[in-house]
């Protein structure tokens, strides 16, 4: 856990450098209101690093009265401990993966299938459109309270130690590490690989050992994990979108003043369109950094993959399970016609 004082936020907008955990000074004034913030991302993660320079602006806000404790990097449990934890109360502020989200509410996975956005102008009408309000309103059901702007977990890249992933031939029998999520594991045994559920935590092992031959994230998760020390190959696929929702504590956001419940939904929103830039901002620097550091890139083509997927049934068995509602939602915010 963290705290923040000016040297967290400072490291926080990326002016210093936090530690992972960072433990602030308490100010002479007990704050008012404390919540407890959770995630799985490290410290220094763009997500992280946002939710920290949001908790200063509140804190500074609300003229002292609310403080938020950051646990990252799972120091609080697992994804779904933390999840369990969040409906009790026991965490107030939680960011989880939509396609996490969705061994609860499976809806919350729609935005993961595989080639849905070409780009992050058609994410971001989506998200910010009728298809996340169509998901938040699933979300909520669970006694949770889901902020309208959904932080950015960007595009997801391949990565392999054997051989560069350039068709979707290329992916068969290759064994893959994916998250727990069937959505994952339905869509690249699709592609004919040999997709195995890993925990984030034992990924660096498990690509260190040959467990498994690659792996697929974002490049921000590759650089921030230093797999790069572990694979050789990084495929620009961008087969998948995924981003972090921001869930509150129902019973904690009711029993907070009008003004401060205000203050707070309002400043995490803005720092959700900051964090979203930056992550795309790093993406793009994140190449260069990652090929100075061994990896050696190839660009694809995403045709020949979205056709796999239409012969093998993909987008039709997941429009049967997202249901029809859904599912034109997001064909008609993305222009693209899937099934």
């Amino acid at each position: 856990m963290y705290k923040l004082n000016r040297r967290g936020f400072l490291a926080a907008a990326g002016l210093g450098t936090i530690a992972c955990p960072f433990i602030g000074v308490r100010s002479a004034s007990a704050a008012q209101y404390s919540l407890k913030y959770a995630g799985d991302v490290s410290a220094d993660h763009p997500l992280t690093r946002n939710i920290a320079a949001a908790a200063e602006k509140i804190r500074a806000r609300t003229d002292g009265r609310v403080e938020i404790l950051i646990f990252p990097n799972s120091q609080l449990g697992s994804e779904m401990d933390m999840l369990t934890q969040l409906r009790a109360g026991a965490i107030d502020l939680y960011t989880i993966s939509g396609l996490v989200l969705s061994s609860l509410v499976p809806v919350a996975a729609i935005n993961g299938i595989g080639f849905a956005f070409p780009d992050y102008a058609d994410v971001w009408k989506a998200m910010d459109g009728a298809l996340g309000g169509h998901v938040r309103s699933a979300i909520d059901k669970f006694d949770v309270i889901t902020l309208d702007r959904i932080w950015n977990g960007g595009y997801r890249q391949i990565t392999s130690s054997a051989k560069p992933i350039r068709t979707p031939a290329d992916l068969e029998g290759f064994k893959i590490r994916v998250p727990v999520s069937p959505l994952w594991t339905s869509m690249f045994k699709a592609l004919g690989a040999a997709p195995t559920s890993i925990n984030w935590g034992e990924v660096y092992t498990s690509l260190q050992t040959k467990v498994v031959d690659g792996q697929e994230t974002p490049l921000v998760s590759i650089e921030s994990a230093k797999l790069y020390e572990v694979q050789k190959y990084c495929s620009l696929s961008n087969h998948m979108w995924d981003g972090f929702w921001l869930l509150a504590n129902k019973r904690t956001l009711a029993g907070l003043p009008e003004d401060i419940r205000n203050i707070l939904v309002q400043v995490l929103n803005e720092q959700a369109l900051e964090q979203r830039a930056e992550v795309e901002r790093l993406n793009l620097q994140l190449k260069d950094t990652l090929a100075g550091r061994g990896l050696i890139f190839n660009e694809t083509q995403p045709e020949p993959f979205q056709q796999t997927l239409r012969v093998k049934g993909f987008y039709d068995e997941w429009k049967r399970r997202f249901g029809e509602e859904a599912w034109t939602l997001l064909e008609t915010s993305t222009g693209r016609k899937l099934s």
